[in-house]
């Protein structure tokens, strides 16, 4: 119905505007969508308050002659021009109440649209480094970014998953370190290096090794006292080399795949597929000229976008706004990590996305900058990339907050999170505020059964619907999906509700639009909320067999609902409570 309005709207403005682009302007600042309240009508637009803004004209008169044109259509019961200029338009009853019908018949699909057709998005989130299990840090960016995966492709937009796996810096070294003092421990009197990856999975890693190579090289390591740490581990990870540099690359790679492997599956645990995992490593080294990474730098010193001074060789950041130019080769002659990210975001371009989004962690907020600066160095607009940032969540349990640090060992994963309170309720509680704000997440109460926890309320409206609808088939054996006391009048109890997910279409596209998955679980309240209302108020199955066939058909469209909003989370509707 409201793109009926809106090719109205168009011609209305034709005929008083003869500036295609004026018009174009005036559509695109508008909005024309399901009122807020039904007391303003079912439908409201601001489009004479915008045009009169623009073409300085007086914005009542505009919606009176709107409101004139409209009035000539049979599906408007009522037309009426609010304040200003403001138009609400009230739809006939049959045409109103349609929405149940067109929510059933539609289905799963109810809430798709085609605003994001063609285009192509590449969506990279998590991207954790490889040196351990995903602690509960790593989920609300897991869940924000597959949330917000599922609801572009539901607006038609050609979407790829890409988990970027830190396989090529100094971090692996530790790790691997770590894996061959634990496994020879009891030669070298337990000792373990302060910055030391710690953790029982270390141990498992170990154990797997064990059984597969010959460790004895390695147990000759003579260790050097050294108050720095970082310095400790680099002696460590230098000695260990030296030792036995092929048993060396073998754990390496090992361990690696060990903890990609566990990461990988406590993802797909949570509901969070990748449709590719791109490895760092694959970017090459510097001096290899054929290497994605030394194309990138020497495409921008060839550009004079990077230079060299004191011997290394410095990015340009002015175009974006950054605080000082950055070092992309060191006088050392070894890449930066900031230039293997700049590799890797040509690569990403050079693959034909339409859009970037980067999802990272909060405390990455300084290095957008210089990732837009790279980009635009390198030939491409800075806006194709959209960076998420994701602010860190605390965790509570027994009103203490959780540890979560990987090098001490103590902490609590991700794993641990789906085993405590289920991946359906960590999804939706990290999905629950927008992503750039704190998130104090009490375990508690996830896993009650009060109205206080949102995620089961929602899951209890789905679940109620569905009880009702096997209990309405134990009493008359079948549904006839007949809206019929509905459509004339009679029961107008359903108004609400009806209203309600009317407004889903809208909804997912807002969320689509913002890239703000939690806009979809307020929705799914406020849509609980009235339903429970409508429920305690109601007592459907001691209605008339016509009134009770009619109100459930109602019912139904709003599980419906319920499940379209739970689906575009990567949560499954409960059946039963």
């Amino acid at each position: 119905m409201i793109d009926e309005i809106n090719k109205e709207i168009e011609k209305f403005l034709s005929s008083i505007v003869n500036n295609k682009k004026n018009i174009n302007s005036i559509i695109k600042k508008s909005s024309t969508s399901i009122s807020d309240d039904l007391k303003k009508g079912h439908i409201t637009s601001n489009v004479c308050m915008v045009a009169a803004s623009i073409l300085k004209l007086n914005p009542k008169n505009l919606a009176e002659d709107l409101k004139t044109r409209l009035e000539k259509i049979d599906k408007f019961d009522n037309v009426e021009v609010a304040g200003p200029g403001f138009l609400n338009i009230s739809l006939n009853r049959e045409d109103f109440v349609s929405t149940i019908e067109f929510v059933n018949k539609n289905k799963d699909s109810f809430g798709s649209s085609v605003i994001g057709k063609k285009n192509k998005v590449q969506i990279e989130f998590v991207s954790a480094n490889p040196t351990g299990p995903l602690h509960v840090g790593h989920g609300r960016g897991a869940a924000y970014g597959d949330a917000i995966g599922r609801i572009l492709e539901s607006t038609g937009t050609i979407v790829e998953k890409e988990y970027y796996v830190n396989d090529a810096g100094r971090q692996i070294d530790i790790l691997t370190a770590s894996v061959i003092l634990r496994l020879i421990k009891n030669d070298i009197g337990n000792y373990f290096p302060t910055n030391g990856y710690k953790g029982e999975y270390i141990d498992e890693i170990g154990k797997k090794l064990d059984k597969k190579l010959k460790i004895h090289d390695f147990k000759s390591l003579s260790i050097k006292s050294c108050e720095d740490p970082e310095e400790e581990i680099d002696n460590i990870i230098h000695e260990l080399e030296k030792l036995n540099n092929n048993s060396w690359n073998l754990i390496k790679k090992f361990s690696l795949k060990e903890i990609v492997k566990s990461i990988e599956d406590d993802l797909k645990a949570f509901n969070v597929n990748f449709d590719k995992w791109f490895y760092e490593s694959s970017l090459g080294k510097i001096g290899d000229d054929s290497s994605d990474i030394a194309l990138s730098v020497n495409k921008l010193i060839k550009d004079g976008h990077a230079y060299e001074k004191d011997k290394a060789i410095w990015l340009n950041t002015d175009i974006s706004g950054d605080d000082k130019h950055r070092v992309l080769v060191r006088d050392n002659g070894k890449a930066t990590y900031f230039a293997s990210d700049v590799a890797y975001h040509k690569n990403k371009i050079d693959r034909g996305f339409d859009k970037l989004i980067n999802v990272w962690g909060a405390d990455h907020h300084g290095y957008i900058k210089r990732i837009e600066a790279s980009i635009e160095n390198l030939g491409s607009n800075k806006n194709k990339l959209a960076v998420k940032l994701v602010q860190f969540a605390n965790l509570f349990k027994d009103g203490k907050k959780v540890k979560m640090s990987t090098r001490s060992g103590e902490f609590f994963t991700l794993k641990n999170l789906i085993e405590d309170i289920g991946s359906d309720a960590a999804r939706f509680y990290y999905l629950s505020k927008q992503a750039d704000q704190h998130l104090d997440f009490d375990l508690d109460l996830a896993k009650s059964d009060s109205k206080e926890n949102i995620f089961y309320y929602i899951q209890y409206a789905h679940a109620r619907i569905v009880s009702l609808e096997e209990k309405a088939l134990d009493k008359f054996s079948e549904i006839n999906r007949n809206i019929k006391n509905i459509s004339s009048g009679d029961y107008k109890e359903c108004d609400n509700l009806i209203h309600e997910i009317s407004k889903f279409p809208d909804i997912v596209n807002k969320s689509a639009n913002t890239l703000q998955p939690h806009v979809i679980i307020y929705y799914l309240k406020d849509l609980s909320q009235l339903f429970h209302s409508f429920y305690n108020d109601n007592h459907v199955l001691s209605e008339s067999e016509e009134n009770m066939q009619s109100i459930l058909e109602c019912l139904i469209a709003v599980k419906q609902v319920i499940s379209n909003g739970l689906n575009l989370l990567g949560i499954t509707p409960m059946q039963k409570m």
